[in-house]
This record gives C-alpha cells, structure tokens and sequence, in this order.
C-alpha cells in the first residue's frame, strides 16, 4: 500500500495539547501498544521498566538544547526582530545559519544589535531561503566568550504553538537529565519522561543505557508539502554513533535482547548506520534519513515516543513502526482518554 499525506491527518483538540512540562518526568501517562496483539494498556512512565529485564537496553539520545531564540533591533529602524540559530557554518568567522522573523524586513547588509547595551552585533551576509539568513557576529573577545554571550542573550527554544515565553520552569524541563552533548535547538521529547530515579532503577534492575547523538534541528518538524511522501525531503541533521554503542547494540542483537530506541530521534539515528549485515555502525556525520510505510526497521523492537501533530514527519516515523492501522487506532483511544499530546505531552510504549 502506499501511504500518502492525507493517511496522516486526525483532528486534534486545543484542549489536549500539553502547555507546560508534568509536574513530576516519570509520572506521564504512557500508552502501551503491543504490535503482535494489537493489545492497549494504560500505564504511568515510571511502570516502564516492567517491560523489560536483566540486558535489555534503552538507546538515548544525549543532545543538549542550546538557548537558540534570540531577539534583536534592526539598525536606524530599531525593529525587534527575532533570530532562531540553527547551526555554527564556521567557528573561526562567528557565521551562522538563522531563520529571521519578520524576513520581509532584513536584507543584505543589515545589521542587528543584541542585548540592552548592543554588546553583540551581526551583520547578514546571504539569504538563503524566504526566512533563512546567514549572518556574521561582530564580537571582540575570544570564542569561548562568544558563546557564553550567545547563551546569556538567548532563551529556551521552547515550541512556538505553546504561545508563551519560557519560563524558569522550562530552563530544566526542556532538556532530558542526560543531555550533555549541546547542538540542538528542539529537545527529544520521548527523552523527557525519564528521572534520575528511573534511571537509577533502570540501572539496578541490570537494563543497559547506549547513547547516540543527533542535533535535533527544525527540519524535524518542517511540514510536509507533498502527497506523495516519496517525494519530501528532510533536512540533514548531525548524528553521531560513538563506536561502544555500536559494539554494545549488537551484543544485544546477537543475544536477542529488547533494543528500546526512545524516541524518534534515536530510530532515525540507528537506521542511520547499517551495515549490509544488519549491524550498527560506528558514525560521524550528517542524516538526512526519513522513514515512513512500509519502511523495514533493523535494530530497534521497541521504541517510546510522544503523540505527535497530524500529518508530521514524526508521526509517520511512527506509523511506519507501530503499523499504520494501529497507530491510528491509538491515536483515536488516545483522544478519547484525553492523553496530552506534543512536546510535553503524554507517551507511547510500542512493544
């Protein structure tokens, strides 16, 4: 069957939209999908580790959000404008990759002023696309005080549909507790369901934890434009695969052990480097890799992930993994239990 965009879409209440972080990471309410059976069970996240036994693994993605939402003042005009950093083009230069808004009002050759004192500036140099710029910071000190600059002037990339500013709450929140690995501008939300103690738990209980590293960028959740899913293409993404979790994940596939890829991001990373031989690679590079029916998947059998918006790429991953008809009948129970959907919302164990 070929799947198209429409197959993706579901009506999704305001209502059910989550608007600020559980009050407590492991007390989500988790779904329970079990392919074989097609079975549902409503659990709490911290019931997780019931699934799973003595050298099962959960593969992590250990980005880190950087504060990439800046806000600055056009010259002569002083009009606020909104910078969103995407990525570091070169170190050396201070040149960066941006989307602006309003686009319509910076051009080539403009500069911006950060901060009360204007003690950061940036010159554009190119336009990209209809929102993306390339611009040039101006600024005296060495890197490492560059970037300590772009962090006090930045502010958690929180999603923009949350229609608020972040809050101290958020700072924490919107981060996994293994972040560490800084490159992402949007958390790896399945990520966010885990505590210190669940992890400590986890560990007790002999479940393994791998890390990989992909920089969650904004193409992520850029919209699809097509009908024919064939035809979308993902931007690219840097993911990196140290060489022990290569060695550890396929241990475990030799053993025939559980692989738990928590969230999309991970999938995505794992099916990223495969060998010929259907064993993870050691990687260190960009991916562009997007997944959707009737994709076969070679290393995870199970995977945590949130609820995600109709037609996204997301969803599809998911849909891809779950089984179209079950992902849809889980989305359907999902709204009638009244699950928080997106970012801090609810989650998904498919089994």
């Amino acid at each position: 069957m070929k799947y198209k965009l429409s197959n993706f879409n579901y009506d999704l209440p305001e209502k059910l939209i989550a608007k600020k972080a559980n009050a407590e990471r492991d007390e989500s309410r988790m779904m329970v999908v079990d392919r074989k059976t097609g079975n549902i069970e409503h659990k709490t996240f911290k019931d997780i580790l019931s699934y799973f036994d003595d050298q099962d693994m959960f593969v992590v993605n250990n980005t880190k959000v950087f504060p990439a939402r800046m806000y600055g003042n056009k010259e002569k005009t002083g009009a606020r404008i909104e910078v969103f950093l995407l990525r570091e083009l070169n170190s050396e230069i201070r040149l960066w990759d941006v989307l602006v808004d309003p686009a319509r009002k910076i051009r080539i050759g403009n500069k911006l002023y950060f901060g009360d004192d204007f003690s950061l500036v940036a010159e554009v140099v190119d336009n990209t696309t209809s929102r993306g710029r390339t611009l040039r910071f101006l600024y005296d000190g060495d890197y490492d005080e560059f970037r300590n600059k772009l962090k006090e002037l930045g502010e958690t990339p929180i999603p923009k549909y949350l229609n608020r500013n972040p809050d101290k709450t958020d700072i924490n929140r919107y981060q996994t507790v293994y972040a560490k690995v800084e490159g992402a501008v949007a958390a790896p939300t399945a990520g966010l369901h885990f505590s210190r103690n669940l992890l400590k738990r986890a560990e007790i209980k002999g479940v393994k934890l791998s890390e990989i590293t992909l920089h969650v960028g904004l193409g992520t959740f850029k919209p699809v434009e097509v009908e024919d899913l064939s035809k979308h293409k993902m931007d690219s993404e840097r993911l990196f695969i140290p060489e022990q979790t290569s060695i550890d994940v396929n241990m475990s596939l030799k053993g025939r052990r559980k692989i738990c890829a928590i969230g999309t991001t991970c999938i995505r990373a794992l099916e990223s480097s495969v060998s010929t031989g259907k064993e993870l690679k050691p990687f260190d590079g960009w991916t562009n890799k997007f997944i959707f029916p009737n994709y076969k998947f070679r290393i995870a059998n199970s995977m945590v992930t949130n609820f995600h918006a109709p037609k996204s790429t997301l969803m599809m991953l998911v849909a891809a993994f779950s089984g179209h008809e079950l992902l849809m009948k889980a989305y359907k129970e999902a709204i009638k239990e009244k699950y928080k959907f997106l970012s801090y919302g609810d989650c998904m164990l498919i089994l």
